[in-house]
């Protein structure tokens, strides 16, 4: 079984994916950098010469290959990921899902550290970053909840997480 990461931009899902994918001895992949591949561009690329609906499908596509493949991986999937193409759904068929549920200070505060502009859907909000990030995660919220474990920490400690994805299910075989 796949392990999903969810959450917003900022929210931690590569870094603690890397980590995860360690642990548990999987390949980590992160989505983004597959559309990117498979586009033959970056993502600011792609929005910029496409813009999000194509994008949207490319992510769709992608994401569909990848939980395609055999053996088990670590997956970060992109902030909007859940929230298009029924996406949610396919995760949630082919991976156990991890929402990170990061508050928006602790987002903004990450993201404001350059981080926003090298994100199409946030490089030009400046100032009104957490607004935006707020009104994001609102509209959001509804995709992320539907993940199997919503886990609430802004530190992301391995040692607080083991345990709690084994509470919620996520198979023993998979705790090495």
């Amino acid at each position: 079984m796949h392990l999903s990461l969810l959450g917003m931009p900022g929210s931690g899902k590569t870094t603690l994916g890397r980590a995860l994918a360690q642990h548990f001895n999987r390949p980590f992949l992160d989505l983004d950098a597959e559309v990117a591949a498979r586009a033959g561009q970056s993502i600011p690329a792609v929005f910029a010469q496409h813009g999000e609906a194509y994008f949207r499908q490319l992510e769709a596509e992608a994401l569909r290959a990848v939980v395609a493949r055999p053996g088990p991986l670590v997956l970060a999937t992109g902030g909007g990921t859940p929230c298009f193409h029924d996406n949610i759904k396919v995760l949630n068929n082919s991976s156990f899902t991890l929402w990170l549920d990061v508050p928006v200070a602790v987002l903004a505060h990450r993201l404001g550290k350059g981080g926003a502009a090298k994100r199409p859907l946030l490089a030009a909000t400046g100032p009104g970053l957490a607004a935006s990030l707020a009104e994001t995660l609102a509209a959001r919220r509804q995709f992320y909840a539907q993940a199997r474990l919503r886990f609430a920490e802004t530190r992301l400690p391995l040692e607080a997480l083991l345990p709690a994805l084994a509470r919620a299910g996520f198979p023993a075989s998979a705790l090495v």
